[in-house]
């Protein structure tokens, strides 16, 4: 069976008009939040960014072999509108908007199948990293960032011999010309989960677009191989490649956001603790952010290093040994000539 919407413009169209009907409210409120939530605003680019990829992906995808599955695709689908209607009944924003990405990933298997829901992975991969978690788990995530931050901070101070005492997330400091002891507090904004989400978020994108692509003409993947199927890209250079790069964004957020609040712990030392609000505040947070992604850039970059490093002393092992095989051939030939006398 055959189920190519996309060749019929009308059948497309009404496609996209049922999706954005039944998840009408379920958009309006998510991009909201990605207006007013500063955590998620990177939110605001994701509809582009995953506009730009299928974009740059148009040839890959009009080539893909289509395998439509009815079964699956309409299992999934039916699993999304469940999903939405617990999520409403339970009033649970989180649920509504992952039957989102579910009800998408249900309607590529349904009309084009698996083959090309390995190929739009990524974007929904994306999508899903831009629907807010639910409060519960957001503050077991940022409350321990928070105290982790806050230990940073009194360790960077102490080094300078700034006399010091933290409790909780709460630091007192006695700023130098000051007749009583000031209160520095880590709060939410500071815990550094809003840049952990947005680092994540680009390592995927960074991931993505930097992964080994096959070689023109050839057919291989970038590490040397044709085949493209499930199991084999688990044993590929670029998915390990990739998930080290998107691993490597949670330990570069969490210490460079520690970097600051430990920064702006010394500081408060001499200039009093002014410097954590205002002009300040937001320049260290957008110089932060630039230093995140240069380490994750870098990291990047060394992983191609070290693979390049690698391939370069296996090939010189590979011709040292062949260069063995014609002297042990000759060899033989001589013994095989000695022994005919």
């Amino acid at each position: 069976m055959s189920v190519l919407p996309l060749k019929n413009p009308w059948r497309a169209l009404a496609i996209v008009s049922a999706l954005v009907f039944v998840y009408a409210s379920v958009l309006a409120k998510l991009s909201h939040d990605w207006w007013v939530d500063e955590n998620y605003s990177h939110g605001l680019l994701i509809p582009f960014v995953i506009g730009y990829i299928l974009w740059a992906e148009r040839d890959k995808l009009r080539q893909a072999r289509y395998k439509p599955s009815v079964l699956w695709g309409g299992v999934a689908i039916l699993l999304a509108l469940f999903a939405l209607w617990t999520g409403v009944a339970g009033a649970e924003l989180f649920i509504q908007r992952t039957s989102l990405v579910l009800m998408l990933a249900g309607v590529v298997v349904y009309f084009w199948g698996g083959h090309l829901l390995r190929l739009v992975w990524v974007p929904l991969s994306l999508l899903l990293l831009a629907i807010p978690i639910p409060v519960i788990v957001f503050n077991k995530i940022a409350f321990p960032l928070q105290l982790f931050a806050s230990r940073c901070a009194v360790w960077s101070m102490r080094l300078f011999d700034i006399p010091v005492l933290r409790q909780g997330n709460v630091i007192e400091l006695m700023p130098l010309n000051s007749l009583e002891t000031k209160k520095l507090e880590v709060v939410e904004a500071c815990s550094g989960i809003r840049s952990l989400m947005t680092l994540v978020t680009l390592a995927v994108v960074f991931a993505y677009f930097s992964y080994p692509r096959a070689s023109s003409g050839t057919g291989k993947t970038g590490d040397g191989s044709g085949k493209t199927g499930l199991f084999s890209s688990l044993r590929s250079w670029g998915f390990w490649r990739s998930t080290l790069i998107v691993l490597s964004a949670v330990p570069i957020a969490i210490l460079t956001n520690a970097l600051r609040v430990s920064g702006t712990g010394v500081l408060a030392r001499y200039y009093g603790v002014k410097v954590s609000d205002g002009f300040f505040h937001s320049f260290s947070g957008w110089v932060i952010y630039i230093a995140a992604f240069l380490l994750l850039f870098g990291f990047g970059w060394g992983l191609d290093r070290l693979r390049s490093l690698f391939s370069n002393n296996s090939r010189a092992a590979l011709e040292q040994i062949d260069s063995y095989k014609p002297s042990t051939a000759s060899s033989s030939h001589v013994a095989e000539s000695e022994g005919a006398d």
